[in-house]
């Protein structure tokens, strides 16, 4: 890494740790396929790269949320099974219809618009229903599936499209034993078996996310959908921690110390002086901030390996950048300082910035922004 040591900061992600995440999660899921899901830039870690990583390990898919994620893809280059499911009115239907990407429908004014753009593009479009069991979120209520399965399929009769999935999603797959897990799953169950009854014949049926994808293996089906279980994170502490899942955190977020310096003691830190230093003691500056993604939450409370030890943030963090109170031990500018990591070096995970900040860990590795470049590592997989 010597030619990143310059940067001010830098998210590295190891594409060779997200392949062996993408393995373990295949074996686990009973023979279903596996969907990669890479929305909001593969949760912060870069959307192309990832999928071709995952597509290398065995993904059958990919999954974003925006149809405009889905396209990014393909302009990317990348082919083969790809769905998107979070549409409003007037988005680029046909677009999605040409590039062969396969379109989520909740409800009536979503499958009018699909079938105009698939007459207006001449080819059928690639439909999956989705149920809403129980999170009430998107999804298409049981009362008003009948009346959607039935339109859908006259469509397909008509050769305007084709349903090619069923699917919903859980509310609570992370608290294990709530009982809307089973409740959910046998609304599913009833979903799916009337709109067979009716004759759709879909290639994938599918409502596992990443817990129940590790925890639940009844909701495996024809195809899971893994999203924050693929970047090494525990999709829920109380579940168990990512090594006992056999995963490894594929985001290391890293900067360089931009000062130190010594202060005498009684003197404030950053905004509001919330934090005084007790002694007379050294300061280092790390120049990243909440602009970056750092949660203002974690004022005081963030953890950082920095100068051989693990030390909490010494004040508020600011837009750019936030200090270290060092106690004293010397360091020199330009010395890395780990926000978090797999934990090899003894730094931080994203889960401990979660707690450290009141959230979940998807946030924490999400929310780092563009201005921190993403270096991806081992992108060949033969180095794996």
């Amino acid at each position: 890494m010597n030619e990143t040591a310059t940067l001010r900061a830098r998210a590295e992600i190891d594409l060779a740790a997200l392949r062996a995440n993408v393995r373990a999660l295949r074996a686990r899921a009973s023979g279903a396929q596996l969907m990669a899901v890479v929305k909001s830039d593969a949760y912060g870690h870069g959307a192309v790269p990832c999928a071709r990583a995952a597509r290398e390990a065995g993904a059958a898919w990919l999954g974003t949320a925006t149809p405009q994620e889905a396209l990014a893809l393909r302009a990317a280059g990348i082919g083969g099974r790809m769905m998107c499911w979070l549409w409003t009115p007037g988005g680029p239907w046909r677009e999605a219809v040409e590039a062969d990407i396969d379109v989520s429908v909740s409800g009536m004014w979503a499958l009018d618009e699909v079938a105009a753009a698939a007459t207006e593009a001449g080819l059928p479009a690639r439909v999956q229903l989705k149920a809403d069991t129980g999170l009430g979120r998107n999804g298409c209520q049981p009362a008003d599936w009948p009346e959607l399965v039935t339109a859908a399929r006259a469509a397909e009769e008509a050769g305007v499209l084709r349903i090619t999935g069923l699917w919903s999603h859980f509310a609570c797959a992370d608290e294990p034993g709530h009982p809307s897990i089973a409740a959910q799953l046998d609304v599913f169950r009833d979903m799916v078996a009337y709109a067979e009854k009716e004759g759709v014949r879909p290639e994938v049926r599918h409502i596992a996310n990443s817990p129940a994808t590790l925890t639940v293996p009844e909701s495996h089906f024809d195809l899971v959908r893994t999203g924050i279980a693929m970047y090494g994170i525990s999709p829920s502490p109380e579940l168990g921690t990512a090594a006992d899942f056999g995963l490894r955190p594929v985001m290391t977020l890293a900067a360089s110390v931009a000062l130190v310096k010594q202060v005498p003691p009684g003197h404030g830190i950053s905004y509001g002086h919330h934090y005084t230093t007790s002694a007379e003691t050294t300061l280092a500056l790390v120049p990243v901030g909440y602009a970056d993604g750092v949660p203002r939450h974690a004022s005081g409370r963030g953890p950082v390996l920095v100068g051989g030890a693990v030390r909490r943030i010494a004040g508020r963090v600011a837009m750019d950048q936030f200090v270290v109170d060092l106690g004293g031990d010397t360091l020199e500018a330009g010395a890395e300082a780990v926000l978090f990591g797999p934990g090899d070096r003894g730094e931080p995970s994203a889960e401990d910035w979660a707690r450290a900040a009141d959230t979940i860990a998807y946030e924490i590795v999400t929310r780092i922004g563009p201005r921190v470049p993403r270096v991806h590592l081992h992108e060949d997989s033969g180095r794996d």
